[in-house]
């Protein structure tokens, strides 16, 4: 590779020599890992038109560079990092000076710092990965979405992949939702009542930008994601906590100041627990009573393979008030950063020029793949593909977790990719966690889903079960028993 001219700039603050300058711009470049071997530099001529010097300067400190083994010399084909020059140096120069900025009044502090789940990088490794979201590549049909790349990359979608749409969604995607995704969860929606997202974290965070304010108040259920606590947080506004049971949210526990209430009833995250068909009702109902907007994350909804999904509250909505969210990261993969927001025109307009503001829109291309896999059914086939997987593995989970006595905390009769357990009085899902890691066991300690110092944090974690396969599950799951009677011990 040729390194670019303009990546050399002289210091004017420099005492030293331009000789010694120009050697020391090719070494830092080298030892800071920017100039590799077998890279070529700017011939000396061009280098010296560029930084105003003489030639033979140039042409010095070139030769000097190549007694040294920093470079070579090739002919007439110029000088080349050479294979012998010294490998980057691993570390960062050092800071100019202390900083006069205040940093805490600059940033104002408004974005969140709860905990986070995290899982270690090479979790690929692990032979036990009982974590949740990330996709199983032996599951996956590459060879229809390389298909439905190679078709959107013709000259026929050029304008849709390269143009600026500002901000406008791909029409063929939206057409697919609406033909295609909505209608399975008893919705129907015009085109100018449906955004595209940068997935259903980007959704929540516009739903809170458009509706909620400082004076506004939001509930939200408890325990949660962990992201729609920091959301709310730095929207600024007043939050209310909702202690789930067993069927998820209760609608009597919502106060009557509420403005906003965002909940996750076909799947709870992250207990798992489905809202009955009555509360759903009664929760429309508080609405309509108490005037409030529902925001509704309909995440996992495709995994239904232990019953039928219930009806989405969206469907059961006769005023506008629900806020549909919808996405593609579990039924395809989350690296896609693809979802549909689903409201009523007027609050569509809005999230609309606020996207436009922020991004504009997300990407042509990546909305182009998306459309032409619904449209050739890709989706369907992949979907149910997915679900009779998890089902299978579900069932040994569950068949696992009785042999070894150990008991789920949350109910769930509905399907998705994960089980919410609890630990032992006086036992550390932190410490269950860092043990089991040492044997190559990956579960997801439960903090991260309960507000800081609330002592359940400590005593509850998560099974997933989308990347694991089934023939690991049984020896993983006892591991786990192990381990905890090890700590009861």
């Amino acid at each position: 590779m040729s390194i670019a001219v303009e990546s050399f700039l002289l210091n004017p603050t420099n005492t030293g020599t331009l000789q010694r300058q120009v050697q020391d711009l090719v070494t830092d470049g080298i030892l800071g890992g920017r100039f590799r071997p077998g890279d070529r530099l700017p011939s000396s001529r061009k280098l010296a038109t560029h930084l105003g010097i003489s030639r033979i300067t140039v042409t010095l400190a070139y030769t000097e560079l190549v007694a040294n083994d920093y470079l070579t010399s090739r002919g007439r084909s110029g000088y080349f990092v050479s294979d012998q020059a010294p490998a980057p140096v691993d570390t960062l120069p050092p800071p100019a000076g202390p900083s006069t900025v205040d940093w805490s009044r600059t940033l104002g502090g408004r974005i969140g710092t709860s905990l986070t789940i995290s899982r270690p990088e090479a979790w690929r490794d692990y032979r036990y990965p009982f974590i949740y979201g990330q996709p199983d590549q032996r599951l996956f049909d590459h060879q229809s979405w390389r298909r439905c790349a190679m078709q959107a990359l013709g000259r026929r979608d050029f304008d849709a992949l390269t143009a600026d749409a500002y901000e406008a969604d791909d029409p063929e995607l939206v057409a697919q939702i609406i033909r295609l995704i909505l209608p399975r969860r008893g919705i129907s929606a015009r085109p100018d009542q449906v955004l595209i997202t940068l997935g259903a974290q980007n959704a929540l965070w516009t739903a809170a930008q458009v509706l909620l304010t400082q004076r506004r108040t939001a509930a939200m259920e408890y325990p949660c994601y962990p992201v729609l606590r920091d959301i709310l947080t730095q929207s600024r506004c007043n939050t209310t906590e909702l202690t789930v049971d067993n069927a998820g949210l209760r609608p009597e526990t919502i106060p009557p100041e509420t403005d906003v209430l965002f909940t996750t009833p076909s799947h709870h995250c992250p207990t798992s627990a489905t809202l009955p068909l009555d509360r759903r009702r009664a929760l429309l109902k508080r609405a309509q009573d108490d005037d409030f907007l529902i925001v509704e994350d309909d995440y996992e909804f495709e995994l239904g393979f232990m019953t039928r999904p219930a009806p989405a509250l969206k469907s059961l909505d006769t005023d506008g008030r629900v806020i549909y969210i919808g996405s593609f990261s579990k039924s395809l993969f989350p690296g896609l950063r693809l979802g549909y927001m689903v409201a009523a025109a007027p609050v569509i307009r809005e999230a609309r020029s606020l996207r436009g503001l922020v991004l504009r829109h997300p990407p042509g291309h990546i909305q182009r793949f998306a459309a032409y896999y619904l449209t050739h059914g890709y989706y369907d086939a992949q979907v149910q593909r997915t679900a009779r997987a998890f089902r299978a593995r579900r069932e040994v989970l569950d068949e696992s977790l009785a042999r070894n006595g150990l008991e789920p905390a949350g109910r769930n009769g509905f399907g998705g990719s994960s089980v919410w357990m609890r630990t032992p009085d006086g036992v550390s899902a932190d410490d269950l966690a860092a043990r089991l890691r040492a044997r190559s066991v990956l579960i997801e300690p439960g903090a991260a889903f309960f507000r800081p110092g609330d002592a359940r944090g400590q005593n509850h974690y998560r099974l997933g079960y989308s990347s694991i396969d089934s023939t690991a599950i049984p020896t993983g799951t006892a591991l786990i028993a192990e381990e905890l009677a090890r700590l009861q011990r």
